[in-house]
C-alpha cells in the first residue's frame, strides 16, 4: 500500500501537487464564498424588509397626523363662520368628532384669550351664549390669558373644564401664540396634559397640544377677524400604538422622538420588540411648526426569510464536496510531461502579461511626466506614491513629506486670501481619502521654493488599487487667470470712481439749477421737472454703479467668514432700515443661532432682503417682516426673511437670482435687477444656498443657508424691549 501510494506522489510530481491544492483552495473559496453570499443576501432581504416597513410606519404617522391637523382646521373654520358661537352651536360642530376614529386624541376645546381688565366682560359675553356656569379664574396677572370656553371629550374621560387658565402651561401657550402668528395650525411641545397630571407618573403619557386659530368672517376691509382657538390634547403613547401597530404588524421596533424648543430631543412613544436589534432607521417628519423622528429598529436574523444556519450548511457542504474532488484528483494525478507543459504554458502567459504591464506603466509614466498640470497620488497612510514633475515644480518642493498633518506647514498651503493657513482636514487629498471627491478648490502655496505664491485649483478622488485605499489629486495653475481678475476688479473700481465723479457734478448742477428756477416769479414748472428727471437719472445711475461693484465684490474680494452673532447683525440692520421711517413696519424676529461668515458680505445679503421687504408692498399698507432662522442639517443654519408684500410671479421665480433681472418690470418700484444676484454670489460664496417661494400668509418667503458656528452658545432671541423700538 504505502509503495502505491510513493509511485502515485512520483507520477504526480510537484506540478501535480500544486494543480489540486489550488483546485482544493478554489474549492474552499467557492464554498464560503457562496455561503457569505447567502449571509448577506438574507441580510439585504431583511434590510429590504426594514425599508418597507420603516416607510409605511412613515406613511402612517405623516398621514395620520395631517388628517388631524386637516381636522383641526375644519373645526376652526367651522366654528369661526357662526357670527355668533353658541354652546349649541359648538356641540353640534364637534359631535362627528366622538366617531372620527382620532387615536390618542383625548378632549377638544375653543379658547379665547382676554387680558386682565378683559376678564369679566369675556365671561359674561359667553354665559349670554349658553356658557351659563363659565367662570373664569385667571392665573396670575400682568400677561395675556388663554381661557377654554367649550370643551369635548374624545376618549371618554374628563376634558379640560371650562374658564380654566392655559396661559401658566408654558408649552400650550407657545403653541397658541405661534398658531395665531402664523394663521396655521401649530405643535407643542410634549408635556403632561393638564388633566393627567392627577394619575400615577407609570400611568402618565407625554402628550401635545395641536392648536389652530379661529378667524370669523372677513368684513368689508377683507381683514379677518381674530376670534380664538380649537385646542386638541393628543397621548403621545395611545396615538403611536394606534398607527403604527397595525402598519408594522410586530414585526419592528418603533420609537417616536420629538424635537422641542431649545434643541430637546424628546422620546414620545415607543412599541418594543424584544430581539437583537441590529437594524435601524432614522425617519424625520415635519409636522407644522415642529419636526418628529420616528426610530425603526429590527432583528435581522428575523426578517432574512431563511435559516441561519443555512450559510453554516452551504459552506460545510462545499468543503466536504472540495475535500472528495481533491481525492479523486489525487487518485487521477499522473503524467508528469502533461504537468510540466501546462507549467511552462502558464509561465509564458505569465510573462507575457509581465511585459505588457511594464509597457503600460512607461507609458503612464512618459505621460504624468509631460502633462502640464500636476499629479499627486498617496496611500492610506498619506504617503505620496506620485507627484509628476508639474506638480513638484508648483508646489517649489523637491522632497516630499508623508501624513497630512504636516502638509500645510511643509508646502506653506493657504486659503485663497493667501494668509489663513488651508486646515489640514479641509485639504482635497485628505477629503479624499475620506472617500468624499472634491472639485477646483482654490488655494495658494507659498514656501521657500515659490517665494511670490502661486495659486492653485486642485480637484481630489478617492482612489482604490488591489484593495487598498488611497487618493489622487489633480493641480491646475490658475495664478494668472486670478491676477487677471484682480486686474479686472481694479479697473471696475477706478472705472467706477471716475463714472462717479461726473455724477457728483451733474447733481449739484441739477440742485443749483432747481434752487434758482424756484426763485424765479411764476416758478417755471415744466423746467423744473425736467430737472428732477435729471436728478432722479442720476441717483439711478449712482445706484447702478454701485449694485455693479458690490457684485464684482462678491465674486472677488477675500472671504473672511468668522463666528458671527445673528442677533446683534439682524438688530443692526432692521434698526438701519426702519428707525428713519415715519410710519414703523411691524417686524418679528425669532431666536437666532450664531452663524460662520464673512460679517461684511452676510450684512449685505440681509439689508438687501430686508429693504426688498419694505419697498415691495402695496401702496398704503404697512410692511409685515418674519425673520427666523433653524437647523439646516449638520453644520449649517437656514435664515428665512418672510414678508406680506406683492409676492414674485411664479413665471419669475426661476429667474429672479440672475444679474439684471426685474420681476416687477412696468411697475413703480425702482431697482437694477442686481440686488438678488449680488446675495446669491454671496451665499454661493459661503457653500450654501438661496430660494425663495410663497409666503403662506401672502408676500414671499427667502431662504438662505450658512454654515453654523463650530461651537454654539444658547440660542439667543431679540428682547421685546429691543423689537419694540424696531416696530
Amino acid at each position: 500500500m504505502t509503495g502505491r501510494l510513493g509511485r502515485a506522489v512520483r507520477q504526480a510530481g510537484a506540478g501535480g501537487i500544486l494543480a489540486i491544492g489550488l483546485v482544493v483552495a478554489l474549492g474552499l473559496a467557492a464554498s464560503w464564498h457562496a455561503a457569505q453570499t447567502i449571509h448577506d443576501g438574507r441580510r439585504d432581504q431583511a434590510q429590504a424588509v426594514l425599508d418597507r416597513d420603516a416607510s409605511l410606519s412613515e406613511i402612517a404617522v405623516r398621514t395620520e397626523i395631517h388628517r388631524y391637523l386637516d381636522t383641526l382646521r375644519t373645526i376652526a373654520s367651522a366654528v369661526g363662520s357662526h357670527e355668533t358661537l353658541t354652546t349649541g352651536d359648538f356641540d353640534a360642530t364637534t359631535l362627528p368628532l366622538r366617531e372620527a376614529g382620532l387615536a390618542g386624541a383625548t378632549s377638544l376645546v375653543f379658547t379665547v384669550p382676554a387680558s386682565d381688565g378683559q376678564v369679566a366682560d369675556v365671561q359674561r359675553y359667553w354665559r349670554e351664549r349658553g356658557a351659563t356656569d363659565l367662570r373664569l379664574v385667571p392665573q396670575g396677572t400682568g400677561r395675556e390669558h388663554q381661557f377654554t370656553i367649550f370643551s369635548r371629550s374624545l376618549d371618554g374621560g374628563a376634558g379640560v373644564p371650562p374658564g380654566t387658565d392655559l396661559s401658566p402651561l408654558a408649552e400650550p401657550t407657545a403653541a397658541l401664540n405661534e398658531a395665531r402668528r402664523a394663521g396655521a395650525p401649530a405643535v407643542s411641545d410634549t408635556y403632561v396634559l393638564l388633566r393627567d397630571r392627577g394619575l400615577p407618573a407609570a400611568d402618565q403619557q407625554l402628550s401635545f397640544v395641536l392648536a389652530a386659530p379661529v378667524y370669523g368672517v372677513p368684513g368689508a376691509d377683507g381683514e379677518r377677524v381674530f376670534k380664538g382657538w380649537v385646542v386638541m390634547g393628543l397621548h403621545g403613547q395611545d396615538f403611536v400604538g394606534g398607527v403604527l401597530t397595525a402598519a408594522v404588524q410586530g414585526q419592528v421596533e418603533a420609537r417616536l422622538w420629538a424635537d422641542n424648543g431649545g434643541g430637546r430631543a424628546t422620546l414620545v412613544a415607543r412599541l418594543d420588540r424584544p430581539g437583537r436589534l441590529d437594524l435601524r432607521r432614522e425617519i424625520t417628519i415635519p409636522i407644522a411648526n415642529r419636526e418628529w423622528r420616528l426610530v425603526v429598529s429590527a432583528d435581522s436574523a428575523e426578517l432574512g426569510g431563511t435559516s441561519p444556519a443555512l450559510p453554516w450548511l452551504i459552506g460545510a457542504g462545499g468543503t466536504g464536496l472540495t475535500v472528495l474532488v481533491g481525492a479523486m484528483l489525487w487518485a487521477l494525478a499522473g503524467g508528469r510531461r502533461r504537468a510540466e507543459a501546462r507549467v511552462v504554458a502558464a509561465t509564458a502567459e505569465l510573462r507575457e502579461a509581465e511585459r505588457t504591464a511594464r509597457r503600460q506603466v512607461a507609458l503612464l509614466n512618459g505621460i504624468l511626466e509631460r502633462i502640464s498640470d500636476g499629479v499627486g497620488v498617496v496611500d492610506e497612510d498619506g504617503a505620496f506614491l506620485v507627484h509628476n514633475p508639474a506638480a513638484q515644480a508648483m508646489l517649489g518642493m523637491a522632497a516630499d513629506v508623508a501624513g497630512p498633518d504636516h502638509w500645510q506647514e511643509h508646502y506653506g498651503i493657504y486659503r485663497p486670501d493667501g494668509v489663513t493657513p488651508f486646515p489640514p482636514s479641509e485639504l482635497p487629498l485628505v477629503l479624499a481619502l475620506d472617500g468624499r471627491s472634491t472639485d477646483r478648490v482654490e488655494m495658494v502655496i507659498r514656501n521657500p521654493g515659490r517665494p511670490d505664491g502661486v495659486w492653485l485649483s486642485v480637484s481630489g478622488r478617492p482612489l482604490e488599487v488591489d484593495g487598498r485605499r488611497g487618493a489622487i489629486a489633480v493641480f491646475h495653475d490658475v495664478t494668472a487667470a486670478r491676477e487677471r481678475e484682480a486686474d479686472l476688479t481694479a479697473f471696475a473700481g477706478i472705472v467706477a470712481h471716475d463714472l462717479k465723479n461726473p455724477l457728483t457734478v451733474i447733481a449739484a448742477h441739477a440742485e443749483m439749477a432747481r434752487d434758482a428756477l424756484s426763485a424765479l416769479p411764476p416758478h417755471p414748472g415744466e423746467a423744473i421737472d425736467s430737472i428732477e428727471r435729471v436728478s432722479n437719472g442720476v441717483v439711478r445711475m449712482r445706484r447702478l454703479i454701485d449694485d455693479l461693484l458690490a457684485y464684482t465684490t462678491a465674486r472677488d474680494a477675500a472671504l473672511k467668514p468668522r463666528p458671527l452673532d445673528l442677533v446683534e447683525l439682524v438688530t443692526d440692520v432692521v434698526g438701519q432700515r426702519v428707525n428713519h421711517l415715519r410710519v414703523r413696519p411691524d417686524v418679528y424676529v425669532g431666536p437666532l443661532p450664531r452663524v460662520e461668515a464673512d460679517p461684511a458680505m452676510l450684512r449685505h445679503v440681509l439689508d438687501n432682503l430686508v429693504g426688498n421687504a419694505l419697498k415691495y408692498v402695496q401702496p398704503g399698507r404697512v410692511p409685515k417682516i418674519d425673520i427666523s432662522a433653524g437647523p439646516a442639517g449638520p453644520g449649517w443654519i437656514r435664515v428665512e426673511v418672510a414678508d406680506r408684500g406683492i409676492g414674485i410671479p411664479d413665471a419669475d421665480k426661476p429667474h429672479v437670482f440672475e444679474s439684471f433681472h426685474r420681476a416687477h418690470t412696468g411697475q413703480s418700484y425702482g431697482g437694477t435687477g442686481l440686488g438678488l444676484a449680488i446675495c446669491r454670489r454671496i451665499v454661493d460664496r459661503h457653500g450654501g444656498t438661496i430660494t425663495v417661494a410663497d409666503n403662506p400668509g401672502g408676500g414671499s418667503r427667502f431662504s438662505f443657508t450658512v454654515p453654523a458656528a463650530s461651537s454654539l452658545p444658547p440660542t439667543l432671541a431679540i428682547e421685546e424691549s429691543e423689537l419694540a423700538t424696531l416696530r
